[in-house]
């Protein structure tokens, strides 16, 4: 969106986490205004034509009705943890919350280019999003004990390491699946 720019493109206005998103990662999109190949964005012109709110749960509104089925569906990236990564943030503040982002995204970097086999690189977009750090963290490290871990190939880690996220999603209620419109 012309003239949208933020300072912390790593969270998105709007709760989305765009320093794990697959079109940011892959250098598609400079996230939440980053500039250039901004999409347009309801609740981006919303926070300009407002008081440019640096994330809506600033704003006396929020929740509001753009928020409304927002959650149902997903872009590139999972909408799942929008409203509950804006609660973190809060929680959190900024600083310790991207902080938290950054090192969710190298996990994220060294499970795509250790244990892809080719077919799993949503699967592990959504697992670092939807499952806290500290599980992310937790498994990958678990799986680097493994004996013979260095000499696998990313296929053979891919098959030893999904079942592990799949068992955290399902013990966390997540389905670790982008949620298509139809």
């Amino acid at each position: 969106m012309k003239g949208f720019v933020r300072e912390n493109q790593t969270v998105g206005l709007c709760g989305l986490s765009c320093g794990l998103c697959p079109m940011k990662i892959g250098g598609h999109c400079p996230g939440c205004g980053g500039g250039a190949g901004n999409q347009s964005c309801p609740i981006a012109k919303c926070s300009m034509e407002r008081e440019n709110f640096a994330y809506c749960m600033e704003c006396s509104d929020y929740p509001c009705g753009k928020y409304e089925d927002f959650d149902q569906w997903d872009s590139f990236i999972t909408h799942q943890n929008r409203k509950k990564d804006l609660s973190r943030l809060a929680e959190l503040g900024e600083e310790a919350y991207t902080t938290e982002i950054i090192e969710k995204r190298k996990l994220l970097e060294i499970l795509l280019a250790e244990c892809n086999g080719g077919r799993k690189k949503t699967f592990y977009f959504l697992a670092v999003n939807l499952l806290p750090l500290s599980v992310v963290r937790e498994i990958l490290e678990q799986a680097q004990k493994w004996k013979d871990w260095a000499e696998m190939s990313p296929k053979m880690r891919e098959t030893l390491i999904v079942p592990l996220f799949e068992k955290e999603a399902k013990r966390c209620g997540r389905e670790l699946k982008l949620r298509k419109k139809v």
